[in-house]
């Protein structure tokens, strides 16, 4: 949005949101965005502003965490030479003196707001953010009723390279997966290890149950129940998946250049979350987690991702995720 600042005549805004993400921006303001800028957003959960401008250059976090899926106000005001942040509804409020001066004397008289969103890189800030692999896109309903997860919208997947996780353990190599499955419809890829270019060499599908394969191998199923952890074990000749008292083994074939055992020798080898790349999928599912090693996994740090995945919340239901209408 672009404002005059010859026709502002309030210099106060508020904003109300609510979400289960730890970091991102709020709003970003500015008149000119190398020497006069705002940020308002959040860091592990609590508020943050960073400024710069020809009074101050700062970062500054306080408050409460604010990433509790609940509705939340915040509101900036200017008055003076400060800059005031509160909390509606609480008596929080953080004040930044001698930060700011009249906006009539502003060299530019247009102002810049982006809700969301910055305008230059993030780079640029003075506590640069997290960096992600994509900006969600997706339209989606804020009166859907969501949870902390990460949820996989129909045919949407993700990509982590298998040198960003944690590692087998070597003597003996064993490596596990867990993932907590909270819903599930429709049928389609829900893990797979493997590389772009070939076919892969281990993976779970979603059906009415949960379908294990290794390569062109056998198959094994398992009843899905949802909400208990679906875990995945790994040695050099055998594969586990488990679920509650319920478990299944997968004999691997021989260790060779082709074998599951060596994929994490090379490059390109993936973990693959949903639909795979250039297929089409029907199955959407929310994970309240996703762990390697014991270790929970972050999505925003995919190598790759669908715009549409939420990578922090899900809906109560999976048909609520394909709402696209305000």
């Amino acid at each position: 949005m672009t404002f005059s600042l010859t026709k502002i005549t309030k210099t106060s805004s508020s904003y109300e949101f609510r979400t289960w993400d730890p970091e991102g921006v709020i709003f970003y303001g500015d008149t000119n965005p190398k020497d006069d800028w705002f940020v308002l957003g959040l860091r592990d959960g609590r508020p943050e502003v960073q400024l710069h401008n020809h009074w101050a250059q700062l970062t500054v976090v306080t408050g409460p965490r604010l990433d509790d899926g609940r509705w939340h106000q915040l509101e900036v005001k200017i008055h003076g030479d400060s800059v005031l942040l509160g909390w509606m509804g609480r008596r929080c409020c953080l004040c930044l003196r001698q930060v700011s001066g009249p906006l009539a004397n502003k060299p530019q008289p247009i102002m810049r707001i982006a809700v969301g969103r910055l305008l230059f890189p993030a780079s640029n800030l003075w506590l640069p953010a997290q960096s992600s692999a994509s900006v969600p896109t997706g339209l989606r309903s804020c009166s859907v009723e969501s949870q902390p997860g990460i949820f996989f919208p129909p045919g949407t997947g993700a990509e982590r390279s298998l040198q960003d996780i944690p590692q087998p353990h070597v003597e003996p190599w064993a490596f596990s997966l867990d993932l907590g499955l909270q819903l599930a419809a429709g049928s389609g890829p829900l893990l797979a290890l493997g590389t772009p270019e070939d076919p892969p060499r281990l993976s779970l599908h979603l059906q009415d149950q949960v379908v294990l394969s290794s390569g062109s191998g056998p198959e094994l199923d398992l009843p899905l129940v949802l909400g208990l952890p679906l875990q995945l074990n790994l040695t050099v000749s055998r594969v586990v998946l488990s679920q509650g008292p319920k478990k299944e083994m997968l004999t691997l074939p021989p260790v060779g250049p082709g074998s599951l055992f060596n994929l994490w020798a090379q490059l390109q080898g993936r973990l693959f979350l949903g639909a795979l790349p250039g297929e089409a999928s029907s199955a959407s599912f929310c994970l309240d987690g996703l762990w390697a090693q014991g270790q929970r996994l972050d999505m925003d740090r995919a190598l790759s991702r669908n715009q549409d995945i939420w990578t922090h919340s899900c809906p109560q239901s999976p048909s609520n995720g394909t709402d696209t209408t305000y």
